[in-house]
């Protein structure tokens, strides 16, 4: 079992990969045929039930076309940059509790924003 800060790392690292695969109208059984695990494997990955293997993630990579830089680090222009950083200055100004709280907000937000996609 997942410790609840791995466990959080998962999240995001799944939330990325479902995002880029979204991004590229791949299906999960379509991706996860492309780097040779089950379906079930990378639902599990996307939702942070598990962490993803280095190597599962260089495959996942590949395909995207992208490197770990890449992957970890979305370019986004002008306004939305600006707002980014500023968001993010003012994250690292929380208490470590804080920042964890606002962490667990976010994942709750992206949760309900998936549970409403798929009700619709």
């Amino acid at each position: 079992m997942l410790t609840s800060k791995f466990k959080k790392q998962s999240q995001l690292v799944g939330a990325r990969i479902r995002t880029l695969r979204k991004d590229r109208a791949l299906t999960q059984a379509d991706l996860a045929s492309r780097i040779g695990i089950q379906q079930s494997d990378l639902c599990r990955m996307e939702n942070g039930e598990y962490k993803v293997s280095l190597e599962t993630l260089f495959k996942i990579l590949t395909i995207f076309e992208m490197n770990v830089a890449e992957f970890f680090h979305e370019d986004v222009s002008g306004a939305s940059k600006d707002r980014d950083y500023e968001f993010l200055r003012q994250y690292q100004r929380l208490s470590p509790r804080s920042q964890e709280e606002a962490q667990e907000f976010v994942l709750f937000k992206l949760q309900l924003e998936e549970k409403l996609r798929k009700s619709n």
